[in-house]
């Protein structure tokens, strides 16, 4: 192990919150954008700020935008998500095109899921080389890239027999069974 997890916050894996079944709440409360007027590092964020900010603000309008100016300053993106958490992100010659994947990033992604060194319950002297197991291990990776809603996940299961259904006959087979037993009993006797 190196000593780079020495830096990291520790904690045991947490699966995520069911954010989604429902309905989908962004979890960027608000994002400071800090940038210099002058300096040349800041040329990406100014131009972030010239060509894309108001396009993003009117697609999120539940993210608060602060637009702060310093000088001599380098460019710096200050995320703060519904749980307290905040992320701070160096922007330092960014271009236009980095910031604007960078704020996609903190917007899509939840407050917990930045860098942490997993700990768990258990040792082992021959640990996977595979990787911690998260609740996305297994899941289909089709669904990456699917924009929804979508209309081919969207649609009923095609489920001939409903669960009351396939009780109320396994009910019926008990039921007939312990009449079966109760005649065979009277003809004994």
């Amino acid at each position: 192990m190196s000593n780079k997890s020495l830096f990291l916050k520790s904690t045991f894996p947490r699966a995520p919150i069911q954010n989604g079944l429902g309905r989908y709440v962004c979890q960027l409360q608000r994002i400071t954008l800090k940038f210099c007027k002058s300096h040349g590092s800041s040329k990406g964020m100014r131009d972030f700020l010239e060509n894309n900010l108001i396009d993003f603000a009117k697609n999120n309008p539940g993210v608060a935008v602060y637009v702060k100016p310093r000088r001599h300053r380098g460019p710096v993106m200050v995320a703060e998500y519904l749980n307290g958490e905040r992320h701070w992100l160096n922007c330092h010659n960014h271009s236009n095109e980095e910031i604007i994947k960078w704020i996609d990033l903190l917007r899509g992604q939840n407050a917990n899921s930045s860098a942490v060194r997993l700990r768990k319950m258990w040792h082992t002297e021959k640990p996977s080389i595979q990787g911690p197991w998260t609740p996305f291990t297994h899941k289909d990776p089709e669904l990456n890239l699917v924009v929804f809603p979508d209309e081919k996940l969207s649609k009923p299961l095609d489920i001939k027999t409903t669960a009351s259904e396939v009780l109320m006959e396994m009910f019926k087979r008990q039921k007939m069974e312990q009449q079966n037993l109760d005649e065979k009993q009277t003809e004994k006797k």
